[in-house]
């Protein structure tokens, strides 16, 4: 029985939804095209019906489109909106908006299906506008297609590079790749291929290792999954490398912030993961927030365009982050630099006039403006979008599937660090009372961390899927539970004791306070006071102070942040169908916090990367 507030939030959502349908109106419908098959392509295209069929290449298509563009539908074309922020079909046709994002906010319906229909009309007035360029759909699917409620959420980076199992690594993006689609979207903004070098960063978890050939092997294998051999075809999606270049590498870690260092570093650890990524033909590169030795990286041009599509040859699209195109100044530095898409997503009206202006006055040449839309009508073909247009919506019904948890139950078996295991405490033994403490035992948004559901993640649980506790209670029928820790009147001689951190993205995850908060540490230690065996398992988005918690415990393993199928953690614990562990630290843990930063083969580290536990 509803409350009477969750009545009425139920009624107001059902109301939005409403007056969104009828808001997207008429063009909410695919309209239907045809396909000359010799060609590959729709023949006639937009109001103009421009005819793409006279043209036997993709680039001799590019370049009649270009040759036939104004200087607004360019500037439109190179311009990325959000979808529910200022635009919409009428704006997409009015402006000749080139592409939208979906992150944080309103959510584009409640069923796959409903989003689907929502891009659709989107897609519908792109394909109305005079040259009927189609639109480009993207999202941060950075950990499985984790803004929609339902969808598969794979472990955060950090994790499925502890796995060292590249293919599954590959496996998971196609599983991401097949879910976007199903929700609607032909790009995602992944993978992160960061290589953090500070703890302290809020962004740890989004990359895969501090070391350059795990991340090498793991881009390699994210781009192959999220693309296929063929961008075209129905199940795969634009992948995005990012954050160009050495985001991880700021001073104290901070968000924005500047990374300083050497030209040799710079090209012997840091370049290389992008050169990885350009050799697997990645779709798009998108550049930091960060400066590069004092320069803005949004700004670097010679980072940009002599180095990324000059020395490693990229040819591909460069995009801004968040507001990028007017974050640090006028439109005409970040496009001069070499940017090809502005991210402008409550704002792209002002990044137009601001850009159109700079082209007028000779600021910025036409060239730039034309190479820019060159790439992006070029990404446009390579998608396949000139002819197959619509989101794949046969893929809805997939979003969520039993075969996909699967994998992600495999990879958060795999991801999971067994740090310390003594004094018989693993594994479980599912006929014996289990006592499982912490709110995150129960929890699946807090098990998730940032990007799940939300940009800044959620502290409450999700629909689809599997908290830890969950998954224990699968293999064990005598199980106590509690949030706030163990007590003396539990019959359990075994405390299953999750800790960790709250989630977090980005500029809110900066932090120095890099170790268990007191109730945590105390939930610890009450049950070993209690004289029962405990089992620590850590749910973090980074390598935390823990020397103490790991010399109280009895076993402790790093979970890093493992998405949403809480059951693979229990498949090890209770060691399910003979499993040993098999995952190994991407990054070497402090002794105290004075020691940071850690070099990855720092000899002062508590615990060295690459370490991991292969028997209980």
């Amino acid at each position: 029985m509803y409350g009477s507030s969750e009545v009425i939030a139920s009624l107001r959502a059902r109301l939005i939804l409403s007056m969104l349908a009828l808001w997207l109106g008429a063009c909410a419908a695919p309209q239907p095209l045809v396909v000359d098959p010799s060609a590959g392509v729709i023949c006639e295209w937009g109001e103009q019906r421009f005819d793409l069929c006279r043209y036997s290449t993709d680039q001799e298509r590019v370049e009649a489109l270009l040759g036939e563009m104004t200087l607004d539908e360019k500037i439109g074309q190179m311009t990325m909106s959000i979808w529910h922020n200022n635009v919409s079909p009428r704006v997409i046709r009015e402006k000749t908006i080139g592409s939208v994002i979906h992150t944080e906010g309103p959510f584009p319906g409640e069923t796959a299906t409903d989003w689907v229909a929502n891009f659709n009309a989107f897609q519908s007035a792109s394909l109305k506008t005079r040259l009927g360029i189609p639109l480009l759909v993207g999202v941060d699917a950075v950990h499985g297609q984790n803004t929609f409620e339902g969808a598969v959420i794979f472990p955060h980076n950090i994790g499925m590079a502890a796995t060292r199992n590249i293919s599954l690594i590959q496996r998971a993006a196609e599983i991401t790749a097949i879910e976007a689609a199903g929700t609607g979207f032909n790009w995602t903004f992944s993978p992160c291929i960061a290589m953090p070098q500070h703890e302290h960063w809020g962004r740890v978890y989004e990359g895969f290792s501090e070391d350059p050939a795990l991340t090498i092997a793991a881009t390699r294998a994210s781009v192959r999954g999220h693309q296929g051999g063929d961008l075209a075809a129905r199940h795969t999606i634009a992948a995005t490398a990012k954050h160009y270049l050495a985001d991880g590498a700021t001073e104290d870690g901070r968000e924005g912030g500047d990374s300083v260092m050497s030209d040799e570093t710079m090209r012997e650890v840091h370049l290389p993961t992008y050169a990885a990524a350009v050799d697997e033909g990645v779709a798009a590169i998108m550049v930091g927030f960060n400066s590069l030795n004092g320069v803005n990286m949004h700004q670097n041009r010679y980072m940009v365009t002599d180095v990324l599509k000059g020395e490693l040859g990229f040819e591909g699209v460069v995009l801004t982050d968040w507001d990028g195109g007017q974050r640090w100044g006028p439109a005409h530095t970040v496009i001069n630099a070499g940017v090809d898409v502005a991210m402008q997503p409550g704002n792209h009206e002002a990044f137009m006039a601001d850009l159109k202006s700079s082209v007028e006055d000779g600021t910025v040449p036409m060239s730039r403006i034309d190479d820019a839309v060159r790439r992006i009508l070029r990404m446009k073909f390579q998608l396949g979008l000139f002819a197959d247009p619509y989101a794949r919506d046969e893929f809805s019904e997939q979003v969520g599937a039993a075969e996909h948890r699967a994998v992600a139950r495999q990879a958060v078996r795999e991801s999971l660090v067994l740090l310390k295991s003594e004094n018989g405490a693993l594994p479980l033994n599912p006929d014996r009372p289990i006592a499982v403490v912490g709110e995150h035992a129960d929890n699946s948004g807090l098990q998730s961390g940032g990007w799940s559901i939300h940009w800044q993640g959620q502290s409450e649980s999700y629909r689809g899927a599997t908290t830890i506790l969950n998954g224990i209670r699968e293999f064990a029928s005598n199980v106590e539970y509690s949030a706030t820790g163990c007590d003396e009147n539990m019959m359990a001689d075994t405390a299953v004791v999750v800790v960790g951190e709250q989630p977090y993205a980005e500029f809110f995850g900066d932090t120095y306070q890099i170790y268990l908060s007191d109730d945590h540490k105390n939930m610890i230690r009450s049950c070993k006071q209690l004289d029962k065996k405990v089992v620590v398992i850590l749910i973090s988005g980074r390598a935390l102070v823990i020397e103490h918690d790991l010399r109280v415990s009895d076993a402790f393993i790093a979970a890093w942040l493992p998405g949403s199928e809480g059951g693979g953690v229990a498949d090890f614990l209770f060691g399910v169908d003979g499993f040993k562990p098999v995952g190994k630290s991407p990054y070497g843990w402090p002794s105290r916090y004075a020691d940071l930063p850690l070099s990855m083969d720092d000899e002062r580290a508590l615990i060295p990367f690459g370490f991991g536990l292969d028997d209980y």
